[in-house]
C-alpha cells in the first residue's frame, strides 16, 4: 500500500511539472552546445575542452533545476536580507581576490571551478526583491518607499557596473524595471522617467558623436565609450565596428537555411568574435540561416510566454513576481544578445540564455527555471487539492 502511494505521488510530481517548457530549455541547451562546438571548432580538433564543460555546466545545471524545482522557496523568502547581503559580499570579493579577464574583473576562483557573481546575482535579486515587494504592496504608490527600493538596488548595480559589467548590470536593472512595474508602480512615475530619460538618451548619443565630447567620454569606461561610438557612427573607426560588421556579414550569409554545421565561412576562419559566448547568434545565423534564427528565438519566446502564463495563474504575490522576474530577464538578455549580433545595439557583452556558453549563466538561469517549475508545480497542485476547485 505504500508503495502505492509512493508510486502515485511520484506520478502525480512528474504530472505537475511544466514539461513543455523544460523540453525547451534541453532543446535550446543541446542546440547551444552543437553551436558552441562548431564555434570552437571542434571538428578541426581545437576546443575540445570547451564543449565538454559545457556539457558538464548543463548537467550541473538540470541537477540545480530539480533542487531549485523541489525547495520550499517560502520558507527561503524569510532569510531575503541574508541573501541580499550575501549577494553584496560576492560581488564585492571580486574586488578583492577577482580574476582579471579581458579587460575585465568579474570572475572568482574556487578550486577549479571559475565563478561569475554578477550572473548570480541575478536570480538572488529577483528572489529579495519578490519577497521584499511583496511584504510592501501597499507601498507601492508611496515616492518614499519607491526611492528607498531604487536606493537598495543600485548598491548591487554599481558594484557590478564597477567591474566593469555593464550588461550585467543592464540586466539587473531590466529585472527591477519589470518586477516593480508588474507590483503596481504608478503610472505617472514610469512618465517622469521617460520625460527625462528619453531626452537622456538623446544627449548621450549625441554627445558620444561629437569630436570633443562634451561629458560622455569622462563619465563612460573608454571601452563602454567606444562601443556607443561604433553603434552611432561605424565609419568614425573601422575597427571599432568589426565586430559588428562581420556579425551582421555571418547572419546575413546564412540566408535562409544556412551553409551547414562547421561549415560557416566566417565562423570556421575565425573572423567571428566571441563566436561561443557573445555572438553566438552569429554562429546560429551563419550555418543555420534564418530557419535556424526563428528556431532559437521561438523557443526562447516559447519560455518568456510560459513564465507569463504561470505568473498570470498564480495567485500570491511573492511567487507571482518571482516569475516575472524571470521572464522579465530572459527576454531582456535574448532581445540584448540577437540585437547585438544584427547591429541594431550597440555592442555589450551579453549570453544568449540556455545556449551561450558559460557555466554561472547556464547555472543562474537553470536555478531561475527551476524556481518557475516549482511554483507552477505548486500552483498546479493548489488547484486540486482545495484551492480553486
Amino acid at each position: 500500500m505504500e508503495v502505492r502511494v509512493r508510486h502515485m505521488n511520484i506520478r502525480k510530481y512528474l504530472q505537475n511539472l511544466d514539461w513543455h517548457m523544460v523540453g525547451a530549455v534541453c532543446l535550446l541547451a543541446c542546440f547551444g552546445i552543437i553551436c558552441i562546438a562548431s564555434a570552437l571548432h571542434f571538428n578541426l580538433g581545437e576546443g575540445t575542452a570547451e564543449v565538454y564543460k559545457q556539457i558538464v555546466f548543463f548537467a550541473i545545471g538540470l541537477v540545480l533545476m530539480v533542487v531549485a524545482a523541489n525547495v520550499d522557496y517560502e520558507y527561503f523568502s524569510q532569510f531575503y536580507i541574508p541573501i541580499y547581503i550575501i549577494n553584496l559580499v560576492l560581488l564585492l570579493a571580486v574586488f578583492l581576490v577577482g580574476k582579471d579577464g579581458n579587460g575585465a574583473t568579474r570572475w572568482i576562483e574556487i578550486g577549479p571551478l571559475t565563478i561569475q557573481p554578477s550572473e548570480f546575482a541575478k536570480v538572488m535579486m529577483i528572489f529579495f526583491l519578490a519577497k521584499y515587494i511583496s511584504m510592501n504592496l501597499q507601498k507601492m504608490y508611496r515616492l518614499e518607499f519607491f526611492l528607498k527600493l531604487c536606493v537598495i538596488m543600485m548598491v548591487p548595480v554599481l558594484f557590478v557596473l564597477k567591474q566593469p559589467a555593464l550588461s550585467a548590470s543592464l540586466v539587473l536593472v531590466a529585472i527591477f524595471c519589470v518586477m516593480v512595474f508588474v507590483a503596481g508602480i504608478d503610472v505617472i512615475w514610469i512618465r517622469n522617467v521617460a520625460i527625462v530619460g528619453i531626452p537622456l538618451l538623446l544627449f548621450i548619443l549625441w554627445d558620444v558623436s561629437r569630436e570633443t565630447p562634451l561629458l560622455m567620454d569622462k563619465i563612460l569606461e573608454p571601452h563602454q565609450f567606444n562601443r556607443i561610438l561604433s553603434f552611432v557612427d561605424p565609419t568614425a573607426d573601422p575597427d571599432l565596428y568589426y565586430q559588428t560588421e562581420k556579425s551582421i556579414s555571418a547572419i546575413g550569409a546564412g540566408q535562409l537555411s544556412g551553409k551547414g554545421l562547421f561549415q560557416g565561412t566566417l565562423n570556421q576562419l575565425s573572423y567571428l568574435p566571441e563566436p561561443h559566448n557573445d555572438f553566438i547568434f552569429s554562429v546560429i545565423g551563419e550555418e543555420f540561416g534564418f530557419l535556424g534564427c526563428i528556431f532559437t528565438l521561438g523557443l526562447l519566446f516559447f519560455v518568456v510566454i510560459r513564465c507569463m502564463m504561470i505568473a498570470l495563474s498564480t495567485r500570491d504575490p511573492l511567487s507571482q513576481l518571482i516569475v516575472v522576474g524571470v521572464a522579465g530577464m530572459f527576454a531582456f538578455q535574448t532581445f540584448v544578445n540577437a540585437g547585438v549580433a544584427m547591429g541594431i545595439l550597440p555592442n555589450t557583452g551579453m549570453s544568449l540564455p540556455f545556449v551561450s556558453y558559460g557555466g554561472s549563466s547556464m547555472w543562474t538561469n537553470m536555478v531561475a527555471l527551476g524556481l518557475v517549475l516549482n511554483i507552477k508545480k505548486k500552483e498546479s497542485r493548489s488547484l486540486f487539492e482545495g484551492g480553486l476547485l
